[in-house]
């Protein structure tokens, strides 16, 4: 019975004699008593029949301190021998080929032009013939994931094959990049990723030409731009699952390739010429060869023709030494004037513009670089006030930015009109001619 009803029925009949009355207080002290017993029969009870929670694995283990070196040293061996297993469950080159034999062999004709197409049924067997290292990607969900229009209900075989090596490469990746992951929590502080990309530079074809003087610049050239993009807080660290979603490794991982195009070169961030062409501007803009950048000297970056108002602004924000800017900060500059598309670049641009640090541009913010019609462009939820998240929606976000930090932008913009009819004019010219 509930212990509940029970108190309930034993306080409705107390036990008292013909003659005798219960005082007030007997009966509280009683109903007390009995609440207090009953109350621990039941809480003793539940604890019987939760004798699992004393089963529960240990969750947290604290990570050792500086001084305790043993634990440290123990850690370190015990997260090197886990990542040289997890290395050994790949598949390796030898087994890469096997499976593409295997793959080949089971085609399910006809073919759709050149491309060779496999059914489910040889998929199947394809995935028990090539051991327990495919049996992750020989799945229903890998297979319905790659079929497209196909009428015979086939996926392409090269593209299954790309599927593998992405995956393969994704994995071999991230071990990699945990092997520079000293704290082991899963992210890379900036020394972290430094270290990782210096020693891959010799496994680059397309830095060979570097010289190793400048190795120290292009670490830094390359790293920033990780950090610039993927840590926005600034926190000093960025996740390794993080590094593996972007762009980034796979432009860095290009310059593998030794016949790589100049075209290509010239839009990638990585490459030699590329961060050559940056390092060289800033030496150039350092015009007393101090190795820092003031701001009569910043003032001549690109088309020398940056607002004041908006270089007093960088030069308020940004972190600068005696007034000076550093390569480094430099750089967190030219990747947000080159790239004023992108969520973070327009990030750094807004905390410059937002003058009076409240989190939105408001009119007098606007007017202290230009004029209201930039809520025109903008259109934000506020007619007051323009938030980060109204530039970005606003698809706006770079005009805006170039219009009211750069006078050049100004320019071109305000005479937009006047340029298009000029243009239309020269086309018709020399369709005359």
């Amino acid at each position: 019975m509930d212990w509940k009803e029970v108190l309930r029925r034993r306080l409705a009949t107390p036990n008292i004699g013909p003659n005798k009355k219960k005082s007030e207080q007997e009966l509280k002290d009683e109903e007390m008593d009995l609440f207090t017993k009953y109350y621990s029969e039941w809480k003793g009870g539940r604890k019987n029949t939760n004798e699992f929670y004393k089963t529960i694995p240990r969750f947290y283990y604290r990570l050792p301190a500086e001084d305790e070196v043993l634990l440290q040293k123990l850690r370190e061996e015990s997260r090197a021998v886990f990542l040289q297993r997890k290395s050994r469950e790949l598949l390796d080159n030898e087994e890469l080929q096997n499976l593409w034999f295997l793959l080949d062999k089971h085609q399910t004709p006809p073919m759709i032009g050149e491309e060779a197409m496999i059914n489910y049924e040889n998929f199947l067997k394809v995935g028990e013939k090539a051991g327990p290292k495919c049996k992750q990607f020989f799945t229903a969900k890998v297979f319905a994931k790659l079929l497209h229009t196909d009428s015979y209900g086939r996926i392409s075989i090269m593209q299954f094959f790309n599927y593998v090596m992405r995956k393969v490469w994704l994995h071999q990746t991230r071990i990699g990049l945990s092997l520079y992951d000293v704290a082991g929590q899963g992210y890379l502080r900036e020394s972290d990723l430094e270290n990782y990309i210096l020693e891959l530079i010799p496994t680059l074809p397309q830095l060979d030409g570097l010289e190793k003087s400048f190795y120290s610049f292009y670490v830094c050239t390359a790293v920033r731009k990780f950090f610039f993009f993927l840590d926005p807080l600034r926190t000093g660290k960025i996740k390794i699952q993080d590094i593996l979603a972007c762009s980034f490794l796979d432009d860095l991982l290009e310059l593998r390739d030794e016949e790589l195009s100049k075209e290509s070169q010239e839009t990638n961030w990585f490459s030699a010429p590329s961060a050559l062409r940056v390092y060289g501007q800033y030496l150039n803009l350092d015009k007393d060869h101090n190795g820092m950048l003031s701001k009569e000297e910043l003032s001549r970056y690109g088309t020398a023709t940056m607002t004041n108002v908006f270089l007093d602004r960088v030069f308020q924000e940004c972190l600068t030494y005696d007034g000076e800017m550093d390569y480094k900060t430099y750089l967190d500059f030219v990747l947000a004037l080159e790239n004023r598309k992108e969520p973070a670049a327009l990030q750094y641009i807004f905390k410059l513009l937002d003058i009076e640090n409240k989190g939105y541009l408001n009119v007098f913010s606007l007017n202290y670089f230009f004029r209201d019609e930039i809520f025109d462009m903008v259109k934000p939820k506020d007619p007051l006030k323009i938030s980060l998240q109204d530039l970005i929606n606003s698809n706006q976000g770079d005009t805006v930015t170039t219009i009211l930090i750069d006078l050049n932008g100004f320019w071109t913009y305000e005479n937009r009109e006047a340029l298009v009819a000029n243009d239309n004019e020269n086309s018709a010219d020399l369709d005359d001619t």
